[in-house]
């Protein structure tokens, strides 16, 4: 076979595959959302003339035919498992796995982050909380147990801590960190296990200076649960399993969705079957939540700003008030969700991870 014939099969070849996969991913059913990945997928981009000579057509066609690339899932665990095992590599866009444990690396330290967060409570503390007990808590994240072992980068959490202690001289801080390990978080997965963090809660509640009834009862879903680093590993690892707390004060406990206006079970289990797990606890990321409990032998009442930790770990301390409100800012504007809450006389936390305030540009 001469030269020029070999080129004609290979351009031929090529041809085909490309114009298959074009093809394919137009033809074939389309997905709206990546359950493996936890995200929207791209819609098929609009056609027009100006989008043509543009080139915005092609570009978001790009985006387009990525997310809807046949066989998407099993390419990208083809891909991980290469990049992991026969490159070595430490990660594969910045997911990692050491021990059995899945995590997102987060470097560097972004005191610019720290400082815009520090500020927005400090708003909210300036002109809302005069008359409030005001406390602060930071909850660590995955890596600052794991990503030294792992070799992977990492920031100084002492550093931020420091950091945002010093930006709010006006909340008392309360120290957690020693409550907390690897193991208390899920392997697949970014946030803690509820049924590991009683002492954290207890640690909180010293803090804030009220008792916990205890009596809890660890109930277990018989439903794997795949957090969402699973999907973005692309690797097949052994899942998790939610796991709630209960006692009779807890069950007694009456949950209200503020953003929607409507009841909600302090632990929907229909959702463990749904996109996420976790949002089993409180149902999930809802920017306005209440907690009130009839058992209370106490009319104190606490206000949460939060994020996502916060659904887990608020009926733990809901056992030690009258009533818990859950505000998260990401979601809400601060004047508007202060309207909606009493704040004389309350105790106010500011209870967030070191992800969130290192990456705090979802902050309203």
């Amino acid at each position: 076979m001469n030269k020029k014939a070999f080129n004609i099969i290979i351009c031929t070849l090529a041809c085909t595959i490309v114009l298959t996969g074009f093809l394919l991913c137009i033809l074939m059913p389309k997905e709206d959302y990546s359950y493996s990945e936890r995200r929207e997928l791209a819609d098929f981009p609009e056609i027009s003339v100006s989008s043509l000579l543009t080139g915005k057509f092609m570009d978001s066609f790009e985006d387009y035919a990525v997310d809807n690339l046949p066989f998407r899932d099993t390419l990208r665990s083809v891909k991980a498992y290469f990049s992991y095992y026969l490159l070595g590599q430490k990660d594969n866009n910045k997911i990692y796995v050491h021990d059995g444990y899945i995590a997102s690396m987060d470097y560097p330290y972004n005191k610019d982050s720290v400082e815009y967060a520090s500020s927005r409570f400090g708003y909210i503390n300036e002109k809302y909380l005069k008359n409030s007990n005001v406390y602060l808590s930071v909850i660590p994240d995955k890596n600052v147990f794991l990503a030294k072992e792992a070799g992977v980068l990492y920031f100084d959490s002492e550093r931020l801590v420091k950091d945002i202690r010093e930006a709010m001289p006006y909340a008392e801080y309360i120290d957690i960190f020693p409550t907390l390990s690897i193991e208390d978080y899920y392997k697949t997965d970014s946030h803690w296990r509820q049924e590991c963090i009683e002492d954290t809660a207890q640690a909180l509640a010293e803090g804030l200076g009220i008792k916990l009834t205890g009596g809890r009862t660890a109930v277990s879903s018989s439903l794997p649960f795949y957090g969402v680093y699973y999907g973005q590993a692309a690797l097949k690892l052994e899942a998790d399993t939610v796991t709630c707390l209960t006692s009779s004060v807890i069950e007694k406990m009456k949950a209200f969705d503020g953003q929607n206006g409507k009841d909600i079970p302090v632990y929907d289990t229909d959702r463990i079957s749904g996109r996420d797990p976790y949002e089993t606890f409180l149902s999930g990321p809802l920017s306005l939540v209440t907690v009130e409990n009839p058992e209370a032998d106490t009319d104190r009442e606490l206000i949460i700003f939060r994020d996502s930790f916060s659904s887990a770990i608020a009926p733990l301390l809901a056992e030690g008030y009258r009533k818990v409100t859950l505000i998260d800012i990401r979601y809400m504007n601060p004047d508007y969700a202060c309207t909606l809450a009493a704040f004389e006389n309350r105790d106010v936390l500011f209870l967030y991870s070191t992800a969130v305030l290192n990456n705090s540009e979802t902050i309203k």
